[in-house]
Protein backbone atom coordinates (compact mmCIF):
# COMPACT_ATOMS: atom_id res chain seq x y z
CA UNK A 1 0.00 0.00 0.00
CA UNK A 2 1.22 3.32 -0.88
CA UNK A 3 0.51 6.33 1.19
CA UNK A 4 0.46 9.72 0.22
CA UNK A 5 0.38 12.89 1.90
CA UNK A 6 -2.50 15.19 2.68
CA UNK A 7 -2.57 18.54 0.55
CA UNK A 8 -3.07 21.15 2.36
CA UNK A 9 -6.55 22.96 2.67
CA UNK A 10 -6.25 26.41 1.63
CA UNK A 11 -9.02 29.19 1.78
CA UNK A 12 -10.08 30.25 -1.80
CA UNK A 13 -8.06 33.67 -1.28
CA UNK A 14 -5.49 32.08 0.33
CA UNK A 15 -5.54 29.77 -2.85
CA UNK A 16 -5.57 32.63 -4.99
CA UNK A 17 -2.48 34.26 -3.42
CA UNK A 18 -0.51 31.07 -3.67
CA UNK A 19 -1.12 30.93 -7.49
CA UNK A 20 -0.65 34.28 -7.46
CA UNK A 21 2.77 34.15 -6.15
CA UNK A 22 5.65 35.21 -8.23
CA UNK A 23 8.38 32.16 -9.38
CA UNK A 24 11.98 33.77 -8.94
CA UNK A 25 13.58 35.91 -11.40
CA UNK A 26 16.80 34.88 -13.46
CA UNK A 27 20.46 35.38 -11.63
CA UNK A 28 21.99 37.56 -14.53
CA UNK A 29 18.54 39.92 -14.34
CA UNK A 30 20.15 42.55 -12.94
CA UNK A 31 23.81 43.85 -11.36
CA UNK A 32 25.13 43.21 -7.76
CA UNK A 33 24.50 46.98 -7.05
CA UNK A 34 21.13 46.43 -8.54
CA UNK A 35 19.70 43.19 -7.17
CA UNK A 36 17.17 42.82 -4.54
CA UNK A 37 17.75 39.92 -2.23
CA UNK A 38 16.24 38.73 0.70
CA UNK A 39 17.50 38.38 4.31
CA UNK A 40 16.62 35.44 6.39
CA UNK A 41 17.50 33.86 9.23
CA UNK A 42 14.76 31.48 10.80
CA UNK A 43 14.12 29.59 14.66
CA UNK A 44 13.23 26.32 14.87
CA UNK A 45 12.04 23.89 17.36
CA UNK A 46 15.78 21.88 17.05
CA UNK A 47 17.81 20.88 13.98
CA UNK A 48 16.17 17.94 12.66
CA UNK A 49 15.37 18.61 8.92
CA UNK A 50 12.00 16.30 9.40
CA UNK A 51 10.37 16.69 12.27
CA UNK A 52 11.54 19.77 13.82
CA UNK A 53 9.23 23.20 12.90
CA UNK A 54 9.78 27.16 12.28
CA UNK A 55 8.86 28.59 15.09
CA UNK A 56 10.33 32.00 14.19
CA UNK A 57 10.82 33.88 10.66
CA UNK A 58 13.26 37.27 10.55
CA UNK A 59 14.33 39.03 7.41
CA UNK A 60 15.53 42.13 5.90
CA UNK A 61 16.37 43.13 2.40
CA UNK A 62 18.99 44.31 0.77
CA UNK A 63 19.05 46.72 -2.50
CA UNK A 64 21.10 49.13 -4.17
CA UNK A 65 23.67 48.09 -1.46
CA UNK A 66 21.38 49.05 0.97
CA UNK A 67 19.51 47.74 3.58
CA UNK A 68 15.72 49.67 3.39
CA UNK A 69 14.22 49.70 7.28
CA UNK A 70 10.99 49.94 5.47
CA UNK A 71 11.31 46.09 4.04
CA UNK A 72 11.48 44.08 7.07
CA UNK A 73 9.71 40.94 8.16
CA UNK A 74 9.16 39.23 11.27
CA UNK A 75 6.68 36.78 12.70
CA UNK A 76 6.43 34.04 15.25
CA UNK A 77 4.30 31.29 14.18
CA UNK A 78 2.03 29.41 15.99
CA UNK A 79 2.80 26.45 17.44
CA UNK A 80 1.15 23.84 19.87
CA UNK A 81 4.20 23.00 21.96
CA UNK A 82 4.06 22.67 26.23
CA UNK A 83 7.51 21.70 26.00
CA UNK A 84 10.60 23.76 26.85
CA UNK A 85 13.39 22.65 23.73
CA UNK A 86 17.31 23.26 24.29
CA UNK A 87 16.42 25.25 21.40
CA UNK A 88 13.81 27.16 23.23
CA UNK A 89 16.31 28.34 25.67
CA UNK A 90 18.64 29.64 23.22
CA UNK A 91 16.34 31.71 21.18
CA UNK A 92 14.23 32.47 24.18
CA UNK A 93 10.86 32.29 22.65
CA UNK A 94 8.75 30.37 25.03
CA UNK A 95 5.39 27.96 24.41
CA UNK A 96 3.65 31.03 25.65
CA UNK A 97 4.53 33.16 22.91
CA UNK A 98 4.07 30.29 20.26
CA UNK A 99 0.56 29.53 21.82
CA UNK A 100 0.02 33.61 20.89
CA UNK A 101 1.92 33.41 17.50
CA UNK A 102 0.31 34.04 14.13
CA UNK A 103 -1.19 31.60 11.78
CA UNK A 104 1.50 29.65 9.94
CA UNK A 105 -0.64 29.85 6.34
CA UNK A 106 -1.15 33.17 6.61
CA UNK A 107 2.16 34.10 7.52
CA UNK A 108 4.24 31.67 5.30
CA UNK A 109 1.94 33.43 2.29
CA UNK A 110 2.83 36.57 3.79
CA UNK A 111 6.37 36.05 3.91
CA UNK A 112 6.70 34.70 0.38
CA UNK A 113 4.83 37.23 -1.23
CA UNK A 114 7.61 39.20 0.51
CA UNK A 115 10.24 37.58 -1.08
CA UNK A 116 8.37 38.43 -4.54
CA UNK A 117 10.92 37.17 -7.49
CA UNK A 118 14.21 37.76 -5.27
CA UNK A 119 16.93 35.50 -4.31
CA UNK A 120 17.68 34.39 -0.32
CA UNK A 121 20.68 35.04 1.58
CA UNK A 122 21.54 33.15 4.81
CA UNK A 123 24.23 31.83 6.91
CA UNK A 124 24.48 28.13 6.55
CA UNK A 125 21.94 28.52 4.02
CA UNK A 126 21.25 24.65 3.35
CA UNK A 127 19.15 24.18 6.96
CA UNK A 128 16.76 27.44 6.14
CA UNK A 129 16.13 26.71 2.75
CA UNK A 130 15.45 22.79 3.53
CA UNK A 131 13.16 23.65 6.70
CA UNK A 132 11.28 26.43 4.60
CA UNK A 133 10.70 24.05 2.06
CA UNK A 134 9.24 21.59 4.04
CA UNK A 135 7.01 24.36 6.01
CA UNK A 136 5.83 25.62 2.98
CA UNK A 137 4.93 22.83 1.22
CA UNK A 138 3.50 21.17 4.57
CA UNK A 139 1.20 24.28 5.30
CA UNK A 140 0.81 25.61 1.84
CA UNK A 141 1.22 22.83 -0.98
CA UNK A 142 4.06 25.07 -2.20
CA UNK A 143 7.24 24.19 -3.98
CA UNK A 144 10.29 26.43 -3.35
CA UNK A 145 11.98 27.10 -6.29
CA UNK A 146 14.11 30.44 -5.43
CA UNK A 147 17.76 30.30 -5.33
CA UNK A 148 19.74 30.33 -1.92
CA UNK A 149 22.86 32.31 -1.48
CA UNK A 150 25.09 31.17 1.47
CA UNK A 151 27.60 33.83 3.53
CA UNK A 152 29.40 31.12 4.85
CA UNK A 153 30.25 29.86 1.44
CA UNK A 154 30.60 33.92 -0.17
CA UNK A 155 33.06 34.41 2.48
CA UNK A 156 35.49 32.20 2.30
CA UNK A 157 35.36 32.32 -1.57
CA UNK A 158 36.14 36.48 -1.57
CA UNK A 159 38.38 36.77 1.30
CA UNK A 160 40.46 33.18 1.96
CA UNK A 161 42.87 35.93 3.63
CA UNK A 162 40.75 35.42 6.69
CA UNK A 163 41.38 31.45 6.98
CA UNK A 164 37.87 31.31 8.00
CA UNK A 165 36.50 27.97 5.98
CA UNK A 166 34.74 26.66 8.65
CA UNK A 167 33.68 29.16 10.84
CA UNK A 168 30.57 30.42 12.14
CA UNK A 169 28.36 34.16 12.06
CA UNK A 170 30.31 35.69 14.79
CA UNK A 171 33.15 34.66 13.61
CA UNK A 172 32.52 37.03 10.80
CA UNK A 173 31.51 39.66 12.56
CA UNK A 174 34.41 39.81 14.59
CA UNK A 175 36.21 39.80 11.47
CA UNK A 176 34.83 42.37 9.73
CA UNK A 177 34.74 44.37 13.22
CA UNK A 178 30.73 44.87 13.43
CA UNK A 179 28.71 45.94 16.54
CA UNK A 180 26.41 43.49 16.93
CA UNK A 181 23.79 44.66 19.92
CA UNK A 182 21.27 41.23 20.01
CA UNK A 183 21.92 37.30 18.71
CA UNK A 184 20.13 34.48 18.33
CA UNK A 185 16.58 36.46 17.60
CA UNK A 186 15.26 35.97 13.76
CA UNK A 187 15.43 39.69 12.56
CA UNK A 188 18.66 40.80 15.12
CA UNK A 189 20.50 37.55 13.18
CA UNK A 190 18.98 38.29 9.71
CA UNK A 191 20.01 41.88 9.98
CA UNK A 192 23.63 41.01 10.70
CA UNK A 193 23.84 38.66 8.14
CA UNK A 194 22.83 41.57 5.84
CA UNK A 195 25.76 43.05 6.62
CA UNK A 196 28.65 41.23 6.03
CA UNK A 197 26.61 40.40 2.50
CA UNK A 198 26.94 44.30 1.71
CA UNK A 199 30.46 43.82 2.89
CA UNK A 200 31.13 41.09 0.61
CA UNK A 201 29.34 42.00 -2.21
CA UNK A 202 31.53 45.20 -2.61
CA UNK A 203 34.50 43.09 -2.32
CA UNK A 204 32.97 40.49 -5.32
CA UNK A 205 32.23 43.72 -7.33
CA UNK A 206 35.87 44.66 -7.19
CA UNK A 207 36.82 40.96 -8.36
CA UNK A 208 34.71 41.57 -11.50
CA UNK A 209 31.64 39.76 -10.17
CA UNK A 210 29.02 41.17 -11.47
CA UNK A 211 25.85 39.71 -11.31
CA UNK A 212 24.90 36.38 -9.08
CA UNK A 213 24.88 34.08 -11.99
CA UNK A 214 28.60 35.30 -11.83
CA UNK A 215 28.85 34.52 -8.16
CA UNK A 216 27.07 30.72 -8.07
CA UNK A 217 29.78 30.38 -10.81
CA UNK A 218 32.45 31.21 -8.55
CA UNK A 219 31.21 29.40 -6.11
CA UNK A 220 30.41 26.38 -7.81
CA UNK A 221 34.29 26.59 -8.58
CA UNK A 222 35.03 26.88 -4.89
CA UNK A 223 33.15 23.73 -3.63
CA UNK A 224 34.85 21.71 -6.25
CA UNK A 225 37.91 22.79 -4.84
CA UNK A 226 36.96 22.45 -1.19
CA UNK A 227 36.34 18.80 -2.12
CA UNK A 228 39.26 18.09 -3.71
CA UNK A 229 42.51 15.90 -2.28
CA UNK A 230 45.66 16.99 -1.30
CA UNK A 231 48.45 16.78 -2.89
CA UNK A 232 52.08 16.79 -1.64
Amino acid sequence: MRWFSRKPRLEPEQQRRMEALKPPAALDAHSLQAQRLVVLDLETTGFDLKRDLVISIGAVVIERNAIPFDQMFERTLYRDLSAVTESVLIHGIAPSQLAAGDDPVETLLEFMEFVGDSPLLAYHARFDQQMLARALKDSLGYKLRHPFFDIAEIGPLLRPEAGLTKAGLDDWVNHFKLQVHQRHHASADALVTAELGLILFNHARQQAIENLAQLEMRLSGWRHRQQLPLSF
